[in-house]
């Protein structure tokens, strides 16, 4: 048996913890556990901040799947994709849409820069990100050989998590 409870061993280790130069976007998931799954990534990550736009979900349905990681990540919210745009063009962010798209590049062939945060916008599983955010961000999509062509939208935010990760690890050394 633990001697501590998870919020205690989270709230210790969160001490030392570091924080990236990185955020994540949500468009209104249609699947309320998604939210809480990219909390959990980011958490896990190093990622301090989620804007959603649209609806968040209540505390208690996002407790139990993020791990109990909720109170560990701000929550922005927007009501609509065009409030959010009004936010990033007064913020200093490079905005990133993960979108499958004849127009996207393959998101491994891509070189993030880590002069400024960069924002990963994640569609909602029906349409994908709305149309005037593509329009303003820089387009990446994830090569998938398989039988599937489209990951769950969490999913899509670990990978592309990861492999910023990967690139800001690889540059710090």
């Amino acid at each position: 048996m633990r001697e501590k409870t998870r919020n205690e061993r989270y709230s210790e280790k969160k001490k030392n913890a570091i924080s990236i130069p990185l955020s994540l976007a949500s468009v209104n998931f249609h699947c309320d556990d998604n939210l809480a799954f990219l909390i959990r990534t980011a958490a896990c990550f190093g990622i301090n901040t989620i804007h959603v736009i649209g609806h968040i979900p209540p505390r208690k349905v996002l407790f139990n799947a993020s791990g109990s990681l909720i109170d560990y990540i701000e929550l922005k919210q927007y009501s609509k994709p065009s409030h959010f745009l009004d936010w990033v063009r007064k913020s200093d962010v490079t905005l990133v849409s993960a979108e499958l798209d004849d127009e996207a590049e393959p998101l491994y062939n891509h070189s993030f820069s880590f002069e400024k945060e960069t924002l990963i916008v994640l569609g909602n599983e029906r349409i994908g990100v709305p149309s005037e955010i593509l329009f303003n961000s820089k387009k990446l999509f994830i090569p998938m050989l398989g039988t599937g062509f489209c990951l769950n939208t969490s999913q899509t935010g670990t990978a592309f998590v990861s492999e910023y990760m990967r690139q800001y690890l690889s540059g710090k050394q």
